[in-house]
């Protein structure tokens, strides 16, 4: 061995380095934000770009975030520095954020339509499948390889999705005030330089514990990908993490995306917008702040199942709306509150599946099972954006009318309510199926034995 294993992984991990990692959280949350909510309605009113080629674009480029998170899964799987696996392509990911994002939001107003759209697709592709994959999957994996304590895990998951709801209120209420003072592409830098310094945090501050050595990476834990990918396979939880992650991004993307064209079509009211994102967010950031209370009393399936319970009623009540204003932020509100928990138990579900497959196989594969859940997510984000775009040209949407038909309404509103409660009741599902924590006591006890005879070499 290249140097002595650390005796204890299962590490006690103060609250200012779980705000560090959650840190992270938000900074990636920034692009999520812009992208999911704002960017659509970028490239079909401002750069003038048909609805449905950008919703084939968001698709398209989908295909090409799977290839990619694959690769990076197996690339921090085999990567060996002092640094440990995760943290070097998180510092990477920083200035390469702040590139992406003042790209997109760049596109030439000079150009003709179709190469307008390649420059749409070549930008994206960057910020999609190149940066937001190294970030997502090095992110995630950095959890994995902080501790292996559970408790340890929901808390810092919990305190990530808080910095990640904290993100998503002041940035996606502030960027229709900097696009009205400062223009889109103004826009674009101050988000690059918050994002990037955000992700920047978790890169410099926090440390890899588990497999490391004095002198890196224990060599045992590096495997060729061909090893690793039939053990991530048989893997039963890989697949309902990637399904949840999917789902619950699908959900809410579509639901924010085609808020703006509601706020914009139906209520014919653009500075509602900011009053929706508000309550959107802060009612989940309240709700998450008493979840380390609720992680120590019901497992985080049932606290999941729950926040999708919530989400079905929430979007009931926004399907009875209308153009009310009471109801509409009821039904925000509702909503805030249920994704929360969801988002909340993501991350440590994804530990969980980590040392699960460890437990089952003996490979270790932070990488490659973080690889899942970016994938879901991006699959999430680019069917949610992509089904709004669809829907809007199958209505006859037209960005340069004044007046929009019935039916153009008719389906903003159904894409912005009832839709959610299909995609919420097929997510409850997949979380009732996600029992993983059943498991833990065995796999904890197995793992720290196995650490233990590491220890000992």
């Amino acid at each position: 061995m290249s140097g002595e294993m650390k005796a204890n992984e299962n590490v006690k991990v103060p609250m200012i380095k779980k705000i560090c990692y959650g840190s992270g959280a938000a900074g990636g949350n920034v692009m999520s934000t812009l992208l999911a909510t704002f960017l659509l309605s970028y490239y079909t009113d401002t750069a003038m770009l048909n609805a449905a080629a950008v919703a084939t674009m968001f698709l398209v480029c989908r295909i090409f975030d799977g290839i990619t998170d694959v690769i990076m899964g197996g690339i921090v799987d085999k990567t060996n520095t002092k640094l440990g696996k995760a943290r070097p392509w998180l510092l990477l990911s920083a200035p390469l954020m702040v590139v992406g994002i003042i790209l997109i939001l760049s596109v030439p107003a000079g150009w003709s339509d179709s190469m307008k759209l390649v420059y749409a697709y070549v930008t994206y592709l960057f910020l999609n499948a190149v940066v937001y994959t190294i970030f997502g999957i090095a992110h995630m994996a950095l959890m994995a390889r902080i501790t292996r304590d559970p408790n340890e895990r929901n808390t810092m998951s919990v305190v990530s999705s808080i910095c990640n709801g904290l993100s998503g209120l002041i940035v996606g209420t502030a960027i229709t005030a900097f696009v009205m003072h400062f223009g889109w592409s103004m826009t674009g830098v101050i988000l690059g330089v918050i994002s990037g310094s955000l992700i920047l945090v978790p890169g410099l501050t926090l440390k890899e514990n588990i497999g490391m050595t004095d002198h890196g990476v224990d060599q045992r834990e590096v495997l060729p990908m061909k090893q690793q990918l039939p053990a991530v396979l048989t893997n039963k939880y890989f697949y309902l993490a990637l399904l949840i992650g999917a789902f619950t991004l699908l959900m809410n993307a579509n639901a924010i995306a085609s808020q703006v064209f509601y706020c914009n079509v139906v209520m014919q009211d653009p500075a509602f917008m900011m009053q929706m994102m508000a309550f959107g967010q802060a009612p989940g950031i309240v709700v998450l702040l008493i979840m380390p209370w609720f992680s120590k009393k019901f497992s985080k399936r049932a606290f999941m199942a729950i926040g999708c319970g919530i989400l079905i009623l929430s979007f009931i009540v926004l399907g009875f709306a209308g153009t009310n204003h009471s109801l509409l932020i009821l039904g925000t509100i509702l909503r805030s509150i249920g994704v929360g928990p969801i988002f909340a138990g993501i991350y440590a579900l994804i530990a969980d599946a980590v040392d699960y497959g460890e437990w089952k196989t003996g490979i270790r594969s932070e990488g490659l099972m973080s690889a899942s859940q970016s994938i879901g997510s991006k699959i999430g984000i680019g069917f949610g954006s992509a089904m709004t775009g669809w829907i809007l040209a199958a209505v006859g949407y037209d960005a340069t009318a004044k007046v929009q038909s019935a039916a153009v309404i008719n389906g903003i509103t159904f894409d912005f309510s009832w839709m959610g409660v299909i995609l919420s009741a097929v997510l409850l599902i997949f979380v009732l199926l996600m029992d993983v924590e059943k498991y833990l006591p065995q796999i904890q006890a197995a793992l720290g034995k196995k650490q233990m005879a590491g220890s000992e070499e």
